[in-house]
């Protein structure tokens, strides 16, 4: 067997075993987070510096505690000041006697500032505590920035060394970031935008993000109903893994009454309500009403969670009719066109200050919308599953959806409500006809 194609087969047979393996997303395969490093000015021993995070993802952003930026200096440099952040860690600063640096460790960590803090030691779009809003979301919040002033670094293009072994979040967070590139400098409008400037040297540097990296289970499953049959397909068992089961809680239970049970932990450790699945989030999709040129959809998102809120939270959903999405109650919504003209993808997400906010478990801890779709009459059918979605995301994570053959059928021993097909404005008189969930 030629070479090329023993390599083929293994690859083919590596990402059939392990679908989450590489950092590509086919639903947004130009998505990653940028940081940019643009060197403003020189100083005695080095330079003063602007950090810019930009999240280029269009339905993944990153929650509180927020990010955490490091990497590993290429000499032995010192952070003497920053603005907008701070490290986590001074390190072993002893040799110096006079001005003590602000950072001397050889890999530093830095982690953004929260909000409120004092107007001297804030930067442009600094000072949220590390949340980045995903692209699609919120473009004007997907961007966070900081100023270092690096000592004992050289002063000058040639004498400056770029940082290596760039991190994200940390292990286990699922990014992977590639080595700092030095591209053209940035260019820059002054304060009355009629003249250009631009850093004295920049380089890049780009994270991607894998799933598979991030957790060897999925975050979320998907559950699954519809108004022409009985049958709830629930999450698949141990959807997102078993570990947790003995640490589980009864949604009864007198202990969610103590104190501080829903204080999230350092670990962000799970503190989940007791289920089959065993998900933080679960995902129910219910085809509510047949008309006669639309069709109707409930989406139900429950959290399972008693110690994380989701704020800013995305759901994006692949299904063929989405290219023909007519209204979104109480969700907004965002086409995602990832194949060119192929618009089967869509981005589903709170509205500010209504239910952007998805609540720990319990009472409060789910949101609700319904989409209305008009019918492709080339394709529609609600044969074979054609209803449910083929892919959906939460947060940027993709959950678990139920095997196709436990999928509700449409019985072919009810011919009549297939052809029960009637105007949005007239369902209601017909409402003991169908079963609304």
């Amino acid at each position: 067997m030629p070479h090329n194609m023993k390599t083929l087969i293994s690859l083919c047979i590596f990402f059939m075993f392990f679908p989450h393996g590489g950092a590509y997303d086919p639903l947004d395969p130009t998505g990653n987070i940028t940081v940019k490093w643009d060197v403003m000015s020189w100083t005695p021993d080095g330079y003063v510096a602007t950090v810019t995070i930009n999240n280029f993802q269009m339905y993944r952003h990153i929650l509180s505690p927020g990010w955490t930026l490091g990497w590993t200096w290429a000499k032995n440099e010192v952070i003497w000041s920053m603005v907008g952040a701070q490290t986590t860690d001074q390190g072993d600063c002893s040799k110096f006697k006079a001005a003590i640096p602000h950072c001397c460790k050889k890999s530093p960590s830095v982690v953004d500032f929260l909000p409120g803090v004092p107007y001297n030691q804030q930067f442009s779009n600094c000072c949220k505590g590390g949340v980045l809003a995903s692209w699609g979301q919120d473009s004007q919040s997907s961007v966070s920035a900081f100023q270092v002033s690096v000592g004992q670094a050289g002063t000058s293009n040639k004498t400056v060394r770029v940082p290596k072994n760039f991190t994200l979040l940390g292990p286990g967070s699922g990014y992977t970031c590639g080595p700092a590139k030095i591209v053209p400098s940035t260019k820059f409008l002054t304060s009355d935008r009629r003249r250009n400037t631009q850093a004295l040297m920049t380089w890049n540097v780009t994270c991607t993000y894998s799933q598979f990296l991030a957790r060897k289970h999925p975050s979320c499953c998907v559950s699954l109903s519809t108004f022409y049959n009985e049958t709830i397909t629930s999450c698949p068992h141990c959807a997102c893994g078993c570990e947790n089961r003995n640490k589980c809680i009864k949604k009864d239970s007198q202990m969610l009454r103590m104190v501080g049970v829903n204080t999230p932990r350092k670990d962000n450790s799970p503190l989940l309500q007791c289920t089959q699945h065993m998900c933080p989030i679960r995902v129910h999709w219910h085809v509510k009403i047949n008309y006669k040129e639309y069709w109707r959809v409930k989406i139900s998102i429950t959290n399972f969670n008693y110690r994380m809120n989701y704020t800013m939270w995305t759901l994006v959903v692949q299904h063929p009719n989405l290219n023909n999405v007519t209204q979104v109650f109480s969700f907004d919504y965002k086409p995602l066109v990832t194949y060119g003209s192929i618009n089967d993808t869509g981005m589903f997400y709170g509205m500010k200050f209504f239910n952007d906010l998805l609540m720990e478990a319990g009472e409060y801890g789910n949101v609700q919308s319904e989409v209305l779709l008009q019918k492709d009459k080339d394709r529609f059918t609600f044969k074979q599953g054609w209803g449910f979605p083929r892919k959906v995301y939460f947060n940027g994570d993709e959950c678990m959806l139920p095997p196709p053959d436990t999928y509700p059928y449409l019985p072919n021993s009810a011919p009549c409500l297939n052809l029960l097909l009637f105007s949005p404005l007239s369902y209601s008189s017909l409402w003991l006809l169908f079963i609304f969930f």
